[in-house]
Formats: C-alpha cells, sequence, structure tokens
C-alpha cells in the first residue's frame, strides 16, 4: 500500500511538473475546416477553441502531413454536464484504407468522469479500443495529450504519463500504420447516440453551445511533402530525435501499469464477449 502511495505522488508531481513546451503556433501550423465560424483561434494563434451547438460542431486539421514524430497538445474539456458530445485530438491518413491514431474524450453527466477513448486503426481496420477515466478533472484547466509515433511502437501519454503502448507487431501478422503519412485532426461533434454511457444519455442542448479549448500545440515530426520525408530516415535507426527511439524505461513501465490497473475501464484484450473467436494475437505479447 505505501509503495503504491508513493507510485500515485511522484506520478501527480509527475504531471504538474510537465516542461512547458515549445508552443507552436496555430495560425501557422493549423486550419479551421469546418463549423461555419464555431471554431476560433485565439491569442494570437497561442490557443483555439471549439464549439458545438444543436446545429454543428467545428473542427480543424494541421496544414502539413506527417510520417511518425511527436504531437502534444494540451486541451481544457467542457464542464458540467457534457453528456453526448465528444473531443477529439487525432492523427488520420486520407481514402480506403486509412490509417488512425485516436484520442476521443467522451463526456458524461455533471459529476460523472470523462472517458478517454484510445484507438489505432491500421489500413482501414480498427478495434483496438483501450478506455480510461483520469486520476483529475479534465475540465478545470489545461492538461497535455501526446501521441509519440514511431515505426516500432505508438504511445499515448497524458501529463508526459504513459498511460497505453501499442507496439509494431507486423512479425506475427498484425497491420502497423508506418507507411501512410497522416495529419492532426481535433474536432468536437455530437455523438450521443453513442457517446455517453453507451447512448443512453442524451445531450441536452440547453446547455449549449458547449466550448472545448486546445493551446500549445507543438509538432516535432516529419513532414511528407510530394511523398518525400523531412526526415533522412524513417527507421528509428539512425535518428536523433528522441520520439523516433522512444520506448518505455522501467520508470515507465511502472507508471503505465499504475494506469492500466487503477484506472482502465475497458481493453479490447480482455472483451470475450466481442470477441468470442478469440482476442487479436497482440494480445498475447507484451503490453510495454
Amino acid at each position: 500500500m505505501a509503495n503504491s502511495h508513493l507510485l500515485l505522488i511522484s506520478i501527480l508531481i509527475m504531471g504538474s511538473l510537465v516542461a512547458a513546451l515549445a508552443a507552436g503556433n496555430f495560425n501557422d501550423l493549423t486550419e479551421i475546416t469546418w463549423g461555419d465560424g464555431r471554431g476560433k483561434i485565439l491569442e494570437k494563434g497561442k490557443g483555439l477553441s471549439l464549439s458545438l451547438d444543436n446545429y454543428s460542431g467545428s473542427g480543424f486539421q494541421s496544414k502539413r502531413e506527417y510520417l511518425f514524430g511527436r504531437f502534444d497538445m494540451q486541451l481544457k474539456l467542457i464542464p458540467a454536464n457534457s453528456a453526448g458530445t465528444v473531443t477529439t485530438f487525432f492523427l488520420s491518413s486520407q481514402g480506403a484504407g486509412h490509417d488512425e491514431i485516436d484520442f476521443e474524450f467522451l463526456g458524461n453527466v455533471t459529476g460523472e468522469p470523462y472517458t478517454v477513448h484510445t484507438n489505432v486503426y491500421s489500413q482501414g481496420k480498427g478495434n483496438k479500443e483501450q478506455q480510461f477515466h483520469l486520476w483529475f478533472d479534465p475540465t478545470t484547466a489545461f492538461h497535455t495529450y501526446t501521441i509519440i509515433w514511431n515505426s516500432n511502437r505508438i504511445v499515448f501519454l497524458v501529463d508526459n504519463i504513459p498511460i497505453r503502448v501499442y507496439n509494431n507487431h507486423e512479425t506475427i501478422g498484425i497491420p502497423f500504420p508506418k507507411s501512410q503519412p497522416m495529419k492532426v485532426y481535433c474536432s468536437l461533434w455530437n455523438a450521443d447516440e453513442w457517446a455517453t454511457q453507451g447512448g443512453r444519455v442524451k445531450t441536452d442542448w440547453s446547455h449549449a453551445p458547449f466550448t472545448a479549448y486546445y493551446r500549445n500545440i507543438n509538432i516535432d515530426g516529419c513532414t511528407v511533402t510530394a511523398g518525400a520525408s523531412s526526415c533522412m530516415s524513417t527507421d528509428a535507426v539512425g535518428n536523433s530525435k528522441p520520439w523516433q527511439n522512444h520506448e518505455l524505461d522501467a520508470k515507465g513501465r511502472n507508471r503505465v501499469r499504475w494506469v492500466q490497473s487503477k484506472h482502465m475501464v475497458y481493453n479490447y484484450c480482455a472483451d470475450s464477449k466481442r470477441f468470442p473467436q478469440g482476442f487479436s494475437q497482440e494480445c498475447k505479447r507484451s503490453r510495454f
């Protein structure tokens, strides 16, 4: 018990001491793509807000596409009754057989926690969901959400604390996103047919407009232009940026074990009702 408390204290301290990001400017890095004025760039590009009402949501995307990188975004989510809403931060390619790496934040009724929904698609196939309840209130302050994507693994982090690792298991026939460049996408939209308590709780439009806030976007990745990468190599070997060779150390493995044992609320690798024919092969391999 004492060790568990010490680990929790160290995790909370780590989250509070996350260094200020070398933040980019939303004007330079992104463009608002839909919402008819419901998306607004703030503070000369330092921040951005997305709003949702009963007519439309809103969204933005990066101007450039990337093949591997580290992607950081700070978010402050909708407070109070956010049931039915989904706020997103994800990477995606386009077209049939697309790749995608998701952070989705599923709203809830007042007093109930957000669900952080993560998923990975490769060649158009997903079904790799893991969901979490956070150890803090994500509506009272900004928190940092990070996707690290290299040729060996994908790591999801919250305030620099790893919550999930998805490894490359191509050697056993599991597709991994490594050939399709992706853009960063963020959106706020209504999904009350499924988002909150399985769709049982609908959006209360008397609370609209709903607004989520983004700031301190930071993208350190290999840009792709006309099929050519800005990096000398897309493989981890021989590259010097930390994210290109990123893997969890012992402290990181302890942290992700703590998050998954205390805060995970859904794991596709444990859902036998959904997958009666058996779990995907990577579920039998090391998670970290």
